[in-house]
């Protein structure tokens, strides 16, 4: 609920660190598995290719310090800890799968456009989109 004091693109803002939170790549990637269920650490690391260690224990400690995720120690030899959403962290989990159903989506339009940007070429989603792009690279590339 907003009471009309926060504006997200006033440079003071305290809603900046929680769309600094959001955004990152390693937040939504997090928030969808745990948004499955409730993982141990190493689940994560295994389910999230390329994410290191330290770089997924930091994230970690953020989201429980930020109140979206719940950290369980569970008193095993050894010692296990889980990872679950709390309630907060559940609101998230629609608006972040929306935002990576998008990038598999829209990828290939968007290295065509950083392809031709680099070109010195322009293009537009639409002929990208349509195969309009596609046909003149192929018809540009045979000449």
């Amino acid at each position: 609920m907003s009471n009309g004091q926060y504006n997200v693109y006033a440079e003071k803002c305290p809603t900046r660190q929680a769309l600094d939170r959001i955004a990152d790549k390693w937040t939504a990637l997090i928030v969808g598995l745990l948004g499955q269920r409730t993982h141990r650490f190493g689940e994560l690391r295994r389910g999230i290719e390329g994410i290191s260690h330290k770089v997924l224990s930091q994230n970690l400690q953020s989201l429980e310090r930020d109140g979206l995720v719940l950290r369980k120690p569970i008193p095993t030899v050894p010692p296990t800890v889980e990872y679950s959403l709390t309630a907060l962290g559940e609101t998230l989990v629609e608006p972040l799968a929306a935002i990576r159903d998008w990038a598999e989506r829209h990828i290939e339009q968007v290295e065509a456009s950083r392809d031709a940007y680099v070109r010195g070429t322009s293009t537009d989603a639409a002929s990208v989109t349509s195969g309009r792009f596609r046909e003149t690279e192929r018809s540009t590339r045979r000449s």
